[in-house]
């Protein structure tokens, strides 16, 4: 592991690091910020995807979210958008597609397949990872994330409940397979057989989901990505449809911004400690 700096934030350190990756077969850089209370114990994990173009530094500076973790002994993590530095054809083209879109699947269609595996990557490599080198439980932990990053952690929490104990999202892409975005990245990604698509598309998953877990959604009714991209209707009639606990509150003004995060990374973070409390005590006692 390479350690790009560390930074002293609320009582505990703010790490930007870099490792070798199988899953992608490339270096991958990640955020982590480890509140005090980690030098004596572990402590639970939450996972957060970023949205599309943003990188694993991201969400640590502009969401404000340091604070809180540290009051509630929550290690945050960051991952990056994608594979980077392959240079291969067309890879930086497209600002929805290639470098800082990865969609957070695993592309199974040339020239992607190789190493744009973001779905195995955030599922199991990353997670492994930092409970072998920080002082993470590896009991429970979460995932959250915002647009495309909304999207994947939906998505990862969906097909694989067992391993994600709390999952929430800030404008999430809820329903990939039938919005521009998602039909760009999954015909790439994935070809063009869209039965392929289902098992990447939240809205689809939780129609049929056994997920035990409560969802939390914030949604902007201002965001210009609403109605084209986002779709969180989809996301509440499947909810409706398989007899899940899904949380969609809408707020008049908000955009698709970190003005918007902001506001309501509070709650997101106090819904994950309710959800993962069980994993503090489990941690204590190791």
């Amino acid at each position: 592991m390479k350690i790009h700096s560390q930074h002293l934030c609320f009582g505990g350190t703010q790490y930007y690091c870099q490792h070798s990756s199988i899953a992608t077969g490339t270096a991958m850089n990640f955020s982590v910020f480890l509140p005090y209370q980690a030098r004596i114990q572990e402590l639970p994990a939450l996972y957060y995807l970023p949205s599309l173009n943003c990188t694993e530094e991201t969400f640590m500076i502009k969401a404000g979210a340091q604070r809180i973790a540290a009051e509630l002994g929550m290690i945050l993590v960051s991952s990056d958008t994608s594979p980077r530095g392959l240079a291969f054809p067309s890879e930086s083209d497209h600002r929805d597609l290639g470098v800082g879109a990865g969609f957070y699947l695993d592309a199974t269609k040339e020239p992607w397949a190789k190493h744009y595996r973001m779905g195995s990557y955030i599922n199991l490599e990353l997670p492994t990872y930092i409970e072998k080198h920080f002082p993470a439980c590896n009991k429970y932990r979460g995932i959250f994330g915002h647009s495309m990053g909304g999207h994947g952690a939906l998505v990862t929490a969906l097909r694989n409940p067992d391993r994600w104990h709390s999952v929430s999202a800030f404008a999430p892409i809820c329903n990939p397979s039938q919005v521009p975005w998602g039909e760009k990245a999954f015909t790439n990604y994935l070809g063009d057989n869209q039965l392929h698509w289902q098992d990447w598309d939240a809205s689809l998953l939780l129609a049929k989901s056994a997920y035990p877990g409560d969802i939390l959604i914030d949604q902007g009714l201002d965001d210009e990505f609403l109605q084209r991209e986002l779709r969180p209707d989809a996301l509440e009639k499947a909810a409706v449809t398989s007899h899940r606990k899904l949380n969609l509150r809408r707020h008049l003004g908000y955009g698709h911004d970190y003005y918007f995060i902001q506001s309501f990374i509070d709650d997101h973070l106090q819904h994950h400690a309710r959800q993962l409390q069980r994993s503090v005590k489990a941690c204590v006692g190791r």
